[in-house]
C-alpha cells in the first residue's frame, strides 16, 4: 500500500471553503436559497462570444494542442487590451501567453519568478487560491492588512514599506477581489516604490480591474515610471466578459520573462481550450462586450445589499463582485455565522478561513450572481438568522 503521509507543500494549504459551500448548496435543491458564495453571475457573455464559439466546434483547427501558446487571434487582441488599459505598447509574438484560466496563469507566473524561500507580499485579506498557489512554488506568504472602514479598504501602506525584505521577489496585486478594495493612485505609487526598491516582480491579477464603482477609473500599474519593465499582468475571460467556463486567461509582461512564464505554461496545462479561444477573441475585440451595463447591474446590486446591511458591520466594496461582513464583532466566528445564515436564512456565504492573517472574522457575500429582487428582504433575514 502507498504511503500515505502528506506531502509537505500541502500542509498549509486549506482549501478555499467556495467549493465546499457551493456544494452544499448545490446539494439542498432549493430555489429559496441565495448563491451569495461563488462568483458566478447571471449576466451573459456577449453575445458574439457565444456564436463565435459555436462556429468553432465545428472547425478542427480548434481540436488542435497547437499553437501551444495560444491562436495568434486571441494573442493579438489580449496583448492590444492590455496595451490599451496601460497606456504601453506590448508585441503580441514575444510578450503574450494565453492560458487556461487566469487562476493558471497565476500559478505559471509564480513558478517561473519564485524560488523555494522567496517572499511574495500579498495583501490581506486575499484570494485563498492566490494564497495557496504561493505556497505549492514554494514562496512564503507576506501578509500587508487592508484597513477596513465605513467608507471601504484602504493599504496601510506603512505595512507593505515595513514587509519589504531582501527576499521580496514578488507582489501579487489583486484588486476587487475578494474585498472589493480597489487601489488609488498614491497607494499605487507605495506599492511600485516598494517593488522597484526590492527588484521584485509585480503580478497583477487584472481579472475585474474594469468592475469598478462609484465612478472610478481603471489605474494600471505598468503606466508607472519603470514599471513596465517589471509588472506582469494576468488578465481572464471569467469576470468582465463573464466567461467562466470558457477557460481562458492571458499573461502579459516583459520580454525578459516571457520564455520562463512560456515554459511552464507549456509543462503544466500543455495548450489552452481550442474551442474556446475564438470566441474569447471575439469579445475582446468587439466594441460592446456589454461590461458597462454589467457593472451598473452589479452596482445597484452592491447598493442594495449595503442598504439591507446598514449599520451591521460590513465594508463597501468599490469594485469586485462581494463585500466582506465582519461577524468577529457581532460575537461569532465566520463558520458558525455562515452556517446559520445557511440553516437559519437560506444564505448560502463563504467564511473567510485561509483569505490571510485577519480574513477568519469575515464572512463573504457575492451579489453578482443573484437579481437585486431577490435581495430584498436579505437584511432581515441576516439578522434573525445571527441573533442581531
Amino acid at each position: 500500500m502507498p504511503r500515505t503521509k502528506r506531502v509537505a507543500r500541502l500542509l498549509h494549504i486549506p482549501g478555499i471553503g467556495v467549493d465546499r459551500m457551493g456544494n452544499k448548496a448545490d446539494a439542498a435543491h432549493d430555489p429559496q436559497m441565495l448563491r451569495l458564495e461563488n462568483l458566478d453571475t447571471d449576466i451573459p457573455p456577449p453575445a458574439i462570444a457565444i456564436d463565435v464559439t459555436r462556429a468553432a466546434i465545428d472547425k478542427d483547427d480548434n481540436n488542435s494542442y497547437l499553437p501551444f501558446l495560444g491562436q495568434d487571434a486571441l494573442r493579438k487582441a489580449a496583448t492590444e487590451r492590455v496595451s490599451r488599459v496601460a497606456n504601453i505598447q506590448y508585441d503580441w509574438k514575444s510578450q503574450c501567453i494565453i492560458t487556461a484560466g487566469g487562476m493558471s496563469g497565476i500559478l505559471n507566473c509564480l513558478l517561473a519568478t519564485v524560488e523555494p524561500g522567496d517572499e511574495v507580499i500579498v495583501t490581506d485579506p486575499t484570494y485563498a487560491g492566490i494564497i495557496n498557489r504561493i505556497r505549492l512554488a514554494g514562496g512564503i506568504v507576506v501578509f500587508v492588512p487592508l484597513i477596513p472602514s465605513s467608507d471601504g479598504w484602504r493599504l496601510d501602506i506603512k505595512a507593505l514599506e515595513r514587509a519589504a525584505s531582501p527576499k521580496t521577489r514578488v507582489i501579487v496585486i489583486s484588486p476587487g477581489m475578494p474585498t472589493g478594495h480597489i487601489l488609488t493612485h498614491e497607494e499605487w505609487e507605495a506599492v511600485t516604490k516598494v517593488a522597484s526598491q526590492t527588484d521584485a516582480w509585480l503580478l497583477y491579477d487584472a481579472a475585474m480591474e474594469r468592475i469598478l464603482y462609484d465612478q472610478r477609473q481603471v489605474v494600471h500599474p505598468a503606466s508607472f515610471p519603470g514599471m513596465k519593465e517589471r509588472t506582469i499582468t494576468v488578465g481572464a475571460a471569467s469576470k468582465e466578459l463573464r466567461m467562466i467556463g470558457w477557460r481562458v486567461g492571458w499573461v502579459v509582461g516583459p520580454v525578459t520573462i516571457m520564455n520562463d512564464i512560456g515554459l511552464v505554461s507549456i509543462s503544466n496545462v500543455v495548450c489552452q481550450t481550442g474551442i474556446s479561444m475564438a470566441g474569447v477573441a471575439a469579445a475582446l475585440s468587439t466594441s460592446d462586450d456589454g461590461l458597462p451595463t454589467a457593472v451598473s447591474v452589479w452596482e445597484k446590486r452592491r447598493n442594495r445589499l449595503l442598504q439591507e446591511l446598514e449599520g451591521l458591520p460590513v465594508i463597501p466594496p468599490h469594485g469586485g463582485w462581494s463585500l466582506m461582513l465582519d461577524v468577529e464583532k457581532l460575537g461569532l466566528s465566520s463558520p458558525d455565522a455562515s452556517e446559520k445564515l445557511f440553516a437559519n436564512a437560506k444564505i448560502a456565504t463563504t467564511p473567510m478561513v485561509g483569505w490571510g492573517n485577519s480574513a477568519a472574522k469575515y464572512v463573504r457575500f457575492v451579489f453578482s450572481n443573484e437579481p437585486e429582487e431577490r435581495l430584498i428582504g436579505i437584511g432581515k433575514r441576516v439578522r434573525k438568522a445571527l441573533s442581531i
